[in-house]
This record gives structure tokens, C-alpha cells and sequence, in this order.
């Protein structure tokens, strides 16, 4: 039919192979709201083939050596860089996000994921201690666990598929990953890269589908010891319901509702920009953004001042455009999402001061009907208020005063969550004292989103289970074993 668009066709990869499916669905460009993909729907009959391919696989794999496999990982991470642009374009098609935070953060660390874990495979210790007067001599060594299921999220693709995926199968397991149906681009253009990097059949299976097609069927399969997922709270008490008849090893690394806390003697000229980025930085749709600034209030004016003046210097744009600071949203639905909490505060009598119904967004006529909003800054709300206790996961924040150091840290513990928080302060001492009261896996203190892969990563009560990391990511993915010799 003349004027009808070519739709990409993705194909799950099994057995080393890409395998058609029978039944497809629809993955949306989230610029402009129309259709530009179609991802297999994949479900039962689809992971059990991912799974035999995985176990016949393992054998082989898990009996190569750690410099082996750290060898292919490497092969790995080069491919990914000399494809960095053609990914980088794909990632900021397919989830919406600026093409300048794709080809700096995204697809650059994607690769680094691989050449961290090629790395620290090589450098772990086993544990060994002595009972002279039994004569007996015990030590721990660790072996894989065997199929690792990876269920990764739409917000940084790439990104958090790498950072599960690497660990698992240096350490030597096999894997069957499903990415989210939203945004399963850049994993398949990945799986063109296995076999030349030296991956062999089997190693790696990815079966892409919707959560209680795909995901059910991993999570609930017999063969598969291991599950890690990033992802909502719901799904994540799903995944743990299916997963309790087998007694399955569990990472679950959930959503965040996080704090920064702005002293008085806080540098706002480091702090402002800064904090702008901790809320605003792909679309608000990370985990580890900031949704929820409270500011001393000798201080509270000017800082609400320059906040806002620099919020609305951030340039919301189409992905493609250098020079925008923020993408499209996810989906329609999830821009609707968003935008029923800053009705909620607006009904509740808080003030929106930018962004959202108060500034208007500009934009290209077929991008239009794009999933496109403004940051927006949300003040005279109460701590009770759903925008100030639930996880918003878009571009927007709430701002309000606080009193003492102790208010503040009971007021910012205060949430179901406890993934991230930030502290601007001077003061050395404060910035220990508060760092150690917050109730949050992750404290960073006058910055933010500095990460060190080799520490742990992971949150507290509602914000999940488990740790993920160089020492954590290889303890979860191996089982330990310990042997005593009497002599």
C-alpha cells in the first residue's frame, strides 16, 4: 500500500540463532506516538527453547577459565564501542531520551559494564582458615549457579541489561534475558555482536515479550536458579510469588522516592545546576532521581528562586536535537501517569511554579502527539501529599522548607523507600552525621550519580533486595562451597 511505513521486525535470540515469532506486538516511537516496531510475543514454548539452549550451553562455558571468559567480555565491550553511534541512535529512538545522554551515558557505559566485570573476575579470593589442633585445613571456592533469568527495565535499556548480564556469564553462567517490550532494540542489535565477540551458542538467550507472558514463564521455570530484575514494586512482588515454590535466588532492584537535603551552608552555585539534573535527567526517569528537595529555610527563598529559573533553562526537545536536555516520556500511558499527580497537587492546593500547565512546550508538528512534558517544580505541598510519598518516575519535584538537621532526617526517612539520597552541606561533620541517619542504600553528598562499580549498589525496605556490584553481582551469581581437608 503506497505511504505505508516499514515497521522494524525484532526476532528472539536463541541457541545462538534469531528465531521469527509467531505473534508480534507494537513498540511505539515515543517522539511522535506512532507506530515503528514490532517485538516478538513471546511465552512459554519460546523460554523453554531459551532454557535447553541455556543448559546445554553451561557445561561447556562454565568449564572455561575466568581469563577465558574475561577475554570475550573484552571482544564484547570493543564491539559495543565501535558501534556506539549506531546504538546511541537506536537507544534514543526506542526509549525516548536525548541522543546526547545515549552516546554519554548509555551505550559508553553499556560497554563498560563488560570490561568492568572481564576485569574483576580475575581478582576475587576465596576464604581459607586452619583447625591445627584437629588438623584440618577449610577453604571456600564458588561455582556458578547455572541458568541466570535477567529481566532488565525501559529506562536505561542497554545500560541495566550489560549490568546484570556481564557479571552473570563472567562468572560463568549461561543467561536468558528479557528486556522490556518497550524498549528491546538495542539488546537485539547486541545479540548481532555475540558470535563475533566469541560468545558461544547458548551462552546468551534473549526472548523478548511482556511481563506475564515472558517474564512469567522465566521466573516461574523450574531450571532457572536465578533471577535478577529491575523494575516496579508490583512486578516485583509477582516475581517473588512465582519464585517461592523453587526456593530461587532473588535480586530486585525496585523504585526510589529520594531525598536531597540542602543546608544552609550548601554551594548553590554547584548545588542548583546539580539538583536540576538529579530530577530532570532522562526525563525523571530514573530510579535514582530526585524527587523530593527539602531546603533549610534561611536559605529556602533564593534557592527556590534560582531552581526554578534554572529549570526553566532546561530545553525539552525532540530526541534527535544535540542541544535538548530532556526526550519524550515512555508512553502515553505513562505520561498520563505523570501528569494525574500534578493534578493531585493542584487539587490539594500546592503550587506549581514551572513547567506543567504554567509554561508552554514548543514543538515540531509531528511531534505533536509525542509523549513530551515540561519540568515541573511543585512547592506548598504536605509530606502526606501521593507526590511526596509515591514514586512519580517523571520530570517532576517537590520543594519545601525544613528547620533542624533532625526534622529533616525523620521527614526525608519518612517513605516506603530508602534507594538514594543527597546532602549539600560544608560541613564535614554533618555531612557524616546525616549520611549514616538516612534510610537509603545509596547517600551522595554535594554531587550525584557518581557511581563505583566495585562498591555495592542496591536499596533499603521498599526499594529491594539484594546488592549488585563487583563482590555482590559475583556472590549472587555463584554459590559458595565450603571443603575441609583433614590431614
Amino acid at each position: 500500500m503506497a505511504g505505508t511505513k516499514t515497521l522494524l521486525m525484532l526476532e528472539n535470540f536463541i541457541n545462538g540463532k534469531f528465531v521469527p515469532s509467531p505473534s508480534y506486538i507494537d513498540s511505539y516511537d515515543p517522539s511522535t506516538g506512532e507506530v515503528y516496531c514490532r517485538v516478538p510475543n513471546s511465552g512459554k514454548e519460546e523460554v523453554e527453547a531459551a532454557v535447553e539452549a541455556a543448559k546445554a550451553a553451561f557445561p561447556g562455558w562454565s568449564a572455561r577459565s575466568p581469563q577465558e571468559r574475561s577475554q570475550v567480555l573484552h571482544r564484547l565491550a570493543d564491539l559495543l564501542e565501535q558501534s556506539l553511534e549506531e546504538l546511541a541512535q537506536a537507544e534514543s529512538k526506542d526509549q525516548g531520551k536525548t541522543i546526547t545522554l545515549a552516546r554519554t551515558l548509555d551505550i559508553p557505559r553499556s560497554a563498560y559494564n563488560f570490561r568492568f566485570f572481564a576485569s574483576s573476575i580475575l581478582h576475587h579470593t576465596s576464604e581459607c582458615t586452619q583447625m591445627d589442633h584437629l588438623g584440618c585445613l577449610h577453604y571456600t571456592v564458588r561455582a556458578p549457579v547455572g541458568i541466570a533469568g535477567v529481566i532488565s527495565p525501559w529506562n536505561l535499556p542497554l545500560y541495566l541489561l550489560t549490568w546484570k548480564m556481564a557479571p552473570a556469564i563472567a562468572a560463568g553462567n549461561t543467561v536468558i534475558a528479557k528486556p522490556s517490550e518497550m524498549t528491546s532494540v538495542t539488546a537485539w542489535m547486541m545479540c548481532k555482536l555475540l558470535e563475533k565477540a566469541g560468545v558461544p551458542p547458548g551462552v546468551v538467550n534473549i526472548v523478548f515479550g511482556t511481563g506475564p507472558r515472558a517474564g512469567e514463564a522465566l521466573v516461574s521455570h523450574p531450571e532457572v536458579p536465578v533471577i535478577s530484575f529491575t523494575g516496579s514494586q508490583p512486578t516485583a512482588e509477582r516475581i517473588t510469588q512465582l519464585s517461592a515454590p523453587h526456593y530461587k535466588k532473588l535480586s530486585l532492584e525496585l523504585g526510589g522516592k529520594n531525598p536531597a537535603i540542602i543546608f544552609e551552608d550548601a554551594d548553590l552555585e554547584e548545588c542548583v545546576p546539580t539538583t536540576v539534573r538529579s530530577s530532570f535527567a532522562n526525563q525523571g526517569e530514573i530510579c535514582l532521581c530526585t524527587s523530593r528537595i527539602f531546603v533549610q529555610k534561611s536559605i529556602y527563598s533564593d534557592f527556590l528562586k534560582r531552581f526554578v529559573e534554572a529549570t526553566r533553562m532546561w530545553k525539552v526537545g525532540i530526541p534527535s536535537d544535540p542541544s535538548a536536555n530532556m526526550g519524550a516520556l515512555i508512553s502515553k500511558t505513562h505520561l498520563e501517569k505523570v501528569r494525574s499527580y500534578i493534578k493531585k497537587a493542584r487539587a490539594e492546593g500546592a503550587q506549581i511554579l514551572c513547567g506543567e500547565g504554567v509554561d508552554k512546550l514548543s514543538l515540531p508538528p509531528k511531534n505533536q502527539a509525542g509523549y513530551f512534558m515540561l519540568p515541573t517544580v511543585i512547592t506548598d505541598i504536605k509530606d502526606e501529599s501521593p507526590c511526596m510519598k509515591e514514586e512519580i518516575f517523571g520530570p517532576v519535584t517537590c520543594v519545601v522548607p525544613f528547620g533542624s538537621e533532625e526534622e529533616v532526617i525523620k521527614r526525608a526517612n519518612d517513605v516506603k523507600y530508602g534507594l538514594a539520597a543527597t546532602v549539600w552541606s560544608s560541613n564535614v561533620g554533618r555531612v557524616h552525621r546525616v549520611a549514616k541517619k538516612l534510610q537509603s542504600g545509596l547517600v551522595w553528598t554535594n554531587c550525584w550519580f557518581i557511581r563505583e562499580p566495585n562498591l555495592p549498589f542496591g536499596g533499603m525496605k521498599s526499594s529491594g533486595v539484594g546488592r549488585e556490584g563487583s563482590k555482590d553481582s559475583y556472590e549472587f551469581f555463584t554459590e559458595v562451597k565450603t571443603i575441609t581437608v583433614k590431614h
